[in-house]
This record gives C-alpha cells, structure tokens and sequence, in this order.
C-alpha cells in the first residue's frame, strides 16, 4: 500500500480508501465486516462512509452503513488503526426523513452526535458536509443553471464556527467538503483565510474517472495550489469501468440492474468511451478495473481513491489496483480517448 497525509496535517492515510455506501443494502454487516478486514490487512487504514448510507437511501435503513462500521470498531477494538471519514446529509427531497434543516448549528451538532453514537466512537477524523445547501451542479448535473426556487443565504461563516466548536470539543479533528464547486471550495477556503480562527478545509470527495474528469477543469488547480486533497468517488462509475456492462446482460446484483435510475455512466458516449479503454487494457494486458483505479490513483491531486465492492472478489482486485503502474504508452493511449470522447458522464 502508499500513503499520503490528509493536507495540512500529519494523519497518514492510505491512497486506496475503503467506500462503504452498499453495507446495509447490497451487503449484509458479515460481509462488510469481512470487507473492513481484509481491508485492514492489505495496509488501507482509511474508511469513507455517512449518515445517509446505505444508499439509494430510506427511512428504514438510516445510517445502518455507520452501525455496522461501529460494530466493528467494537468487536475488534481496531478503532485507533483506521482513519475514520463521515458525512452530514445535505437538504434535499430525498434526506426529509432525516432533517430539512439543513447544515444549521442544531443540525450538524445532532448529525456528529449521532454518528458519533453509531460508529461507537469518540471521535471522527475527517467530517465532511455530504454536498453544497445552495442549488448548484453536483449529482450528475454537468453545469451550474441559476435556480429561482434557491433562496440560499450565505451561512459557510457559521457553518465553520459549529465545525470549529466541534472540533474544540474533540468530537471531530479535520473538516472537508463533498460534491462542490470551485465558487464553493474557494469560498469556504476565503473565509477560513479571513477569520484564522475557523477551521480550514482539507479535503474535497467529489466524482473522478476516466468516464468524468471534470474535477480537473478549475479544481485541480484549486486542489493543488491550495492544498485541498481530492477524495475521488466514483473511480469506477457505478462499476461501468470494470466493463461487466458491455456484454449486453446486465449482471443481477449489479448497481445498475438493481438501480436503474443510476445511469449517469450509462449514456451511449460513456459507452463507448469504455469499449475504447477496455481496448486500450487488453493491449497492454491489463485488467479495464485496474486500469481504471490506477489512473485515478496516479493523479497529482489525489489523496485517496475511495473504491467499494459488493464481493471480495472485487474488494481483492481494486486493492490490486495500488501495484498497477501505467507508463508514458498507456497514458498517452488513455489521453486519446478522453480528447475523443472527453467527459461523457457528469
């Protein structure tokens, strides 16, 4: 395994970080157990998760994804060797169940007490707020379009005091963002900039693959000059990138058979820009899999690939991902796809 630090700290973390959004749906808490097991014993010390996993999300299975982790945490006792990362539900249709206050004081005071609670810890090393409360382009939305239903007013001012006082209270240690937008990571930067006494933001997890490199028009700029590490999700496009869908069949127990709705990664161009690196992969023997996990993990902005599986067959072969080294020929072969067909998921 390798290893980067969370920016601006000295919490080491390991380049391949374990997703856990299908524990409590798609996979039962024996498995995700397993999972975090294996995990552990290949050298990733890292886990992703949030009080809205499992997803696709529902009021009968809210945050079941932290309870198993936090089962785990007791029955091992292996809280100290992992390198914990959680999330706050934003405002949406889909989270009424769990509030629709959005990312207020009171709100994310009982969001981190909750998790806190689940995960049965007592701390979090990295919370991220789960995405923007403003009406903007994450989730598959390619642009920004001006909404005249968002009557958002600027609250990231106290929304860092909160995380700050959290942070005084040693329920959480470092602060991150999710599914945001250059305006949005350099306004929480600014602010932090403006009032030294906030906390700064570390982290952005947004989608990055080979079927979406958006992230790299403006924030990798960002990422870089400012030091905000990507957490790349996604790395695999809802598994699009293992080409298990080009066959025609969909596979049962697929994401995507499961879940249809989820096929921003299915469109015709991101169709055929797989079939053109599943190529690009039997050319030089690789496994598209790897292929795939390995640009994303080579990037010079990435601090952690957030990989997940539903079996240990997959688990065992994206952690094989971390020995795969792509030469100038393969990247150069890769850079031809994407100047072809650049971007074809959102």
């Amino acid at each position: 395994m390798e290893y980067n630090y969370l920016p601006h700290t000295d919490i080491e973390v390991s380049k391949i970080c374990l997703g856990t959004m299908t524990w409590g749906r798609q996979n039962t808490e024996e498995e995700g157990h397993e999972q975090m097991d294996y995990a552990l014993s290949q050298g990733v010390n890292f886990f992703d998760t949030a009080e809205l996993y499992p997803i696709p999300a529902q009021a009968e299975r809210y945050a079941l994804t932290e309870t198993i982790i936090g089962n785990w945490f007791k029955k091992t006792g292996k809280r100290n060797e992992i390198v914990l990362a959680t999330k706050i539900a934003g405002k949406a249709p889909f989270t009424k169940f769990i509030r629709e206050t959005g990312f207020s004081r009171n709100s994310i005071v009982e969001a981190v007490n909750g998790s806190l609670q689940r995960l049965q810890t007592d701390y979090i090393d990295l919370y991220q707020l789960h995405w923007p409360e403003r009406s903007t382009n994450y989730f598959g939305q390619r642009g920004y379009q001006p909404d005249p239903r968002d009557h958002w007013e600027d609250n990231i001012h106290q929304v860092l005091e909160t995380l700050r006082d959290l942070i005084k209270e040693g329920k959480i240690r470092q602060v991150g963002l999710s599914n945001e937008t250059p305006w949005g990571t350099m306004r929480f930067l600014e602010e932090g900039k403006v009032h030294p006494s906030l906390p700064r933001m570390i982290t952005i997890q947004n989608p990055y693959s080979l079927l979406n490199r958006l992230f790299e028009v403006g924030l990798s700029e960002i990422s870089m000059r400012s030091k905000i590490g990507l957490l790349a999700y996604s790395p695999l496009g809802f598994g699009t990138l293992s080409g298990k869908y080009l066959e025609g069949k969909p596979p049962e127990k697929a994401r995507i058979t499961l879940f249809p709705n989820y096929n921003r990664y299915s469109g015709d161009n991101a169709v055929a820009a797989t079939r053109a690196y599943k190529q690009i992969a039997d050319k030089y023997n690789l496994s598209l899999t790897q292929m795939a996990l390995a640009f994303v993990t080579s990037r010079p902005f990435l601090t952690s690939n957030i990989i997940g599986a539903t079996s240990m067959e997959q688990l065992k072969e994206n952690l094989g991902s971390i020995d795969v080294v792509l030469t100038p020929e393969i990247l150069e072969d890769i850079e031809a796809v994407h100047n072809h067909i650049p971007n074809p998921a959102p």
